[in-house]
């Protein structure tokens, strides 16, 4: 039962690290190995799948809830089919990079590995045309004049 208690707990740090995207990676030798295996293991699907998931999960906060427009079956279907990936990555896939990073750099190693991952994914989506398109309209708002006296050097 303890064992069972502390997979829980890695995974629940696991999903929670990857859904906030919390802080700045902070990666030892064998996580480094971890992220590169859970990366190179994911296809460009798998990739989609994961940042829709962070998408449907974020759109629960109230200030993004009005905007979206996922039901809760959408939802338990991507929460399932990313749940069924964290688990073939680190069962199967990534196995011996998850156990030597856990062994010598702790719980935080997996937690570092999958946020790399939904850093890449993320940065994937972005690359998508049509987003960095609906990005690039944000500069007809921006007062750029405005910005440069503001970070200009005082003299």
């Amino acid at each position: 039962m303890r064992r069972r208690d502390h997979a829980k707990r890695v995974g629940q740090a696991t999903l929670l690290a990857l859904a906030l995207n919390a802080g700045a990676a902070q990666a030892g030798p064998y996580s480094d190995d971890l992220a590169k295996c859970l990366v190179e293991s994911t296809t460009t699907t798998d990739k989609n799948a994961l940042v829709k998931w962070m998408f449907a999960t974020a759109a629960l906060h109230p200030a993004v809830k009005s905007i979206a427009s996922i039901t809760d079956a959408e939802r338990a279907k991507s929460t399932r089919s990313t749940a069924e990936l964290f688990v073939k990555l680190l069962t199967e896939s990534c196995r011996a990079q998850a156990q030597q990073a856990v062994k010598y750099e702790g719980a935080t190693a997996l937690q570092t590995g999958f946020q790399i991952l939904g850093q890449v994914a993320a940065r994937e989506l972005f690359a998508d045309p049509n987003v960095a398109q609906g990005l690039a309209e944000l500069e007809q708002y921006i007062d750029s004049r405005k910005i440069e006296q503001a970070l200009a050097p005082q003299r």
